[in-house]
């Protein structure tokens, strides 16, 4: 790692860390459920236009977005954290602090990596730095559950081909992720016309139909060039113990590393369902929600990207580097063949739990770590 951008990054999170705790407890109490992103996307538009930033917008997705250079230069960087939690609380959200840590609903996932991303950013438009290409600060929406990462779609639906490489903040240090894990959800449901349990005996029951739709997609052999993986996790209908059940339905969905292999998956998946049409129910199918799984990428430029990142991490935290494969926001431009890295930087635990906490001390770290990899892209003469 370049020691100036050592030095000045660490010497910078250092200086600030008292206002950064405290953009933190602003921000961390602002509530933000997934597609209800409203009063977070506000507040950071509006904070970073006292920062000085002269172009930020908020998209038709609730993301909020800062350009820096981009009408310079047609390349561009992005780096992004999302704004929503997994809590659906409409009121300020409850926050403590106790023995060094801090203590609220979506403070580490992404709050905190949010703070570090506008602190971030706040060095580059108060420095004015010089780069060697266009630089997107977003603040996205509807990375969490069924968000479906649609923040991230929409960023690449305007400015794809533009963006060369996107950094995600997101989740604990020393978390490194350069591999996406796609998935694609269902909700299947069937009705009957159902029936009392001794008169009508031998009808089609909707129960029954689904459990042999699920009995079908666990025969399912799964693809061989990627980890892939398969589950149902809710059924619910029927009444009563002495009725044949009217209707009936189940959540279904299949992961994978790999694009290729999703698809695959997905093909097989309208086939077992096909195969049970013909039971006496109604099948109806909807799609919940899609995560894109790794496409047609440059393996050798990933991977130096990657260690790029984690020689950067390595310098501001001590110990072995998390390369495993996340679904987050990095599963758009890793779809698209595009560099990407998701990458945590604070420290914490207890994520979607209403006990999540991190560790202050590990603010200004995350910020030398986001700001030194922004400060890759400086154009130094």
């Amino acid at each position: 790692m370049d020691q100036r951008i050592k030095a000045v990054a660490g010497e910078y999170a250092a200086a600030c860390s008292e206002e950064a705790l405290d953009l933190l407890r602003t921000l961390g109490k602002i509530p933000a459920p997934t597609r209800h992103e409203d009063l977070r996307a506000v507040f950071c538009r509006d904070w970073l236009l006292t920062q000085g930033a002269v172009d930020v917008t908020i998209d038709k997705a609730k993301n909020v977005i800062c350009k820096i250079g981009c009408e310079d230069h047609e390349d561009i960087v992005a780096f992004a954290a999302h704004t929503d939690i997994v809590f659906p609380d409409m009121e300020d959200l409850p926050m403590r602090e106790e023995d060094g840590k801090l203590y609220a609903p979506g403070i580490g996932d992404d709050t905190s990596n949010l703070v570090n991303l506008l602190m971030g950013a706040k060095y580059l438009l108060k420095n004015q730095v010089k780069l060697k290409c266009g630089v997107l600060i977003v603040c996205n929406a509807c990375e969490e559950g069924l968000g479906n990462l649609d923040g991230a779609k929409e960023l690449f639906a305007s400015y794809g081909p533009r963006i060369k490489a996107f950094y995600s903040f997101d989740g604990y240090t020393p978390q490194c992720c350069s591999t996406a894990v796609g998935s694609y959800r269902y909700k299947i449901s069937c009705k009957t016309v159902g029936g009392h349990s001794y008169i009508n005996f031998g009808e089609p029951n909707a129960i029954e139909i689904i459990c042999h739709l699920v009995e079908k997609l666990y025969q399912i052999q799964t693809p061989d060039e990627a980890k892939t993986t398969y589950n149902a996790g809710r059924i619910e209908g029927g009444t009563t113990v002495n009725s044949v059940a009217q209707e009936c339905s189940v959540l279904y969905e299949f992961r994978s590393t790999s694009q290729k292999c999703l698809e695959i998956m997905e093909e097989k998946f309208q086939q077992a369902v096909e195969s049970c049409r013909n039971l006496g129910g109604e099948l109806t199918v909807e799609l919940l929600g899609v995560r894109p799984g790794n496409g047609p990428l440059d393996m050798d430029a990933l991977q130096a990207f990657t260690r790029q990142s984690a020689d950067i991490i390595s310098n501001f935290y001590t110990g072995g580097i998390d390369y495993a494969a996340y679904s987050t926001d990095s599963n758009v431009p890793l779809s698209l063949g595009i560099k990407a890295n998701t990458i945590g930087t604070v420290s914490g635990a207890l994520a979607h739990t209403r006990e999540e906490w991190i560790d202050i001390s590990s603010l200004p770290k995350g910020l030398g770590i986001v700001l030194s990899l922004m400060l890759l892209y400086e154009d130094v003469q």
